[in-house]
């Protein structure tokens, strides 16, 4: 990940309320556990039990109730660490309160429609060498592969009009000749030339090379040394005065540059909140030159997991169980025990103990990890900042499963609707994601369906839905009122050949959903860290044998960027000698 150059210089717990565990996960046959319960067909967030589930009844937890490390939480964050753990020999276990793995990215299914109920965008999984995508060398330290398909392009609807946008280093400029004029196309250019150069700096340190503790200077600084120095070489003076400021927010970047168009200012404020939850005046520049040079240089091009974000979870599942780890789902973790200042366990809701010889690794959410923890162990200041990081908002999400009759055969995977740039990309009721993933990966609904994913990026105010009953008429309207942004954009995306009435699985979620079945608080998108303001938190919290992984830590929100973060805690609890041993037979 591009932010993770600043190691050198410088937490979901998840769905469900069931608290009793379940030990098996068969990666073949997945539940159809329901992430936004909502629809003509499905009564308002119902139990799991409410579809056929493979998922046989709990049973006492299985095994010996301990590990070198316990990890609370399967998202992707939390599956990285316990897989690279287990590649290393460590005894580790995840405790999941769903009855799924994969938190944000867990997949569902109702009516033989398979949903994804986050993370849809994608890139970088056949990437490969120092370079890669985090995500992709943990799966190559597991020995696992996704088969994925490969597109180059999305829909964007913009107050200027719509247009099908690709990535490269090419197209997109034909498409702001039409749409934004020839000053754009110069301004476009030259924030080209002068960023994809810092690229290989921003890129230079492989992100599985990093660990939270001083072996960083042999597993990183010293190891890489020279390609390091063979990127700023090769960049100029000029290159490394701009390498200076990966570090500082990218609107920086944009402003020396003296960029004005009104288009391209907007643009970029998108891709900066698509990518972290803030606008350029609160993005690393290291991120988004990240994303810059897997977006628009030769050769470059999305990709999608066949089988969904399911694919994904379930390649890291099988990579943790391959090498002898251990995943409990339904193991609703109530509290981390604390004893002599140190972590020592975690408590389920079944009242089972168990015990962490070496760490206990929470993968949720900063604000819900301080909930489990005995107020008298946290310290002050500790408490303090968390509580006073602000938050990103929260979701609306509409999933449909709909025939594919009357639809345009053309139909895109994903598409951007942004309503008024005045309003600015991070207002509430502005943007609407839209995903059908079926055009790529017909395997997600049945012969002749499409299934799709609606939803807005984190603008969603929590307040509006706070105190709620979900079984209040209240709740119901405003839910019908809050959706109608989503169902304008999807009419608009589809066209007149698609039909609300027509669908067959219609679920609403909101920040309760979210909330509730994610088990994030405030059913919030993750913090709202602003570069040159304040840094997401490292990964070792003050109690000892505490780590956190995941969007609430370093380097951030998004799939990369958990997937470091997973690895960096993982490296951090085992020798360098260790980790240069992984590095070596990775081939990085």
């Amino acid at each position: 990940m591009a932010a993770l150059t600043a190691t050198l210089g410088t937490i979901y717990n998840k769905p469900s309320p069931f608290n009793k565990p379940k030990f098996v996960y068969n990666t073949k046959h997945r539940s159809s556990t329901i992430f936004a319960r909502t629809s003509s067909n499905v009564t308002d967030e119902a139990a799991s039990s409410s579809s056929s589930s493979t998922i046989t009844q709990p049973k006492p937890f299985p095994g010996k109730p301990e590990a070198d490390v316990v990890v609370i939480g399967s998202g992707l964050g939390g599956l990285c660490c316990a897989g690279l753990l287990a590649r290393y020999g460590k005894d580790v276990i995840v405790l999941e309160s769903h009855d799924l793995p994969g938190g944000a990215a867990h997949s569902f299914e109702i009516k033989d429609y398979k949903f994804d109920s986050g993370p849809s965008l994608f890139s970088g999984f056949q990437s490969r060498g120092l370079q890669a995508n985090p995500l992709a060398q943990v799966l190559d330290a597991l020995g696992e592969s996704i088969p994925c398909v490969k597109y180059d392009s999305w829909m964007v609807y913009v107050p200027e009009g719509e247009f099908l946008s690709r990535i490269g280093p090419t197209e997109f400029f034909k498409d702001l000749e039409t749409y934004a004029g020839p000053n754009a196309v110069l301004e476009w250019r030259k924030l080209l030339d002068a960023i994809l150069p810092l690229s290989a700096a921003a890129m230079a340190l492989p992100p599985l090379s990093i660990r939270g503790d001083l072996g960083v200077v042999s597993t990183a600084g010293v190891r890489y040394a020279y390609p390091l120095l063979k990127s700023f070489a090769k960049m100029g003076p000029q290159g490394v005065l701009g390498a200076t400021k990966l570090l500082r927010p990218f609107s920086e970047i944009v402003d020396s540059l003296g960029l004005k168009d009104p288009f391209i200012r907007n643009w970029v404020d998108l891709l900066s909140f698509l990518l972290a939850g803030v606008k350029s005046d609160g993005v690393l520049s290291a991120e988004m030159i990240y994303m810059f040079a897997e977006w628009y240089k030769p050769g470059c091009s999305l990709e999608y997991p066949v089988g969904g974000t399911g694919a994904l979870v379930e390649a890291l599942v099988r990579g943790l169980q391959k090498f002898g780890g251990r995943i409990s789902l339904r193991s609703h973790v109530e509290n981390i025990v604390i004893e002599n200042g140190r972590a020592i366990g975690v408590k389920l809701r079944s009242g089972q103990f168990v015990r962490a010889k070496k760490a206990v690794v929470s993968n949720a959410s900063m604000w819900d990890t301080i909930k489990l923890l005995p107020k008298e162990a946290v310290p002050k200041s500790y408490e303090e900042r968390i509580q006073n990081t602000k938050q990103c908002e929260s979701f609306m999400h509409l999933h449909l499963g709909f025939d594919a009759e009357g639809i345009r055969e053309d139909l895109g995977i994903h598409h951007i609707v942004v309503n008024d740039w005045n309003s600015g990309v991070d207002a509430d009721q502005n943007v609407v994601l839209i995903s059908v993933p079926s055009v790529l990966s017909p395997d997600l609904a049945p012969q002749g369906k499409h299934v799709l994913h609606a939803y807005t990026p984190g603008t969603e105010p929590f307040q509006l839905w706070e105190g709620l009953d979900r079984r209040s008429n209240e709740y119901k309207q405003l839910k019908a009122e809050r959706s109608e942004v989503l169902w304008k954009a999807v009419e608009r995306s589809l066209g007149p050949g698609f039909s609300r009435d027509k669908c067959e699985v219609k679920l609403v979620g909101t920040p309760l959903t979210h909330q509730r079945f994610l088990r994030r608080n405030r059913g919030t998108y993750g913090p709202a860290i602003e570069a040159g303001k304040d840094s997401f938190p490292g990964h070792p919290t003050p109690i000892p044998q505490l780590y956190c992984c995941g969007d609430s830590t370093f380097p951030g929100i998004g799939v990369p960027a958990v997937a470091a973060s997973g690895a960096i805690v993982a490296n951090s609890l085992v020798s360098v000698s260790q980790h240069s041993q992984l590095l070596d037979a990775v081939g990085i």
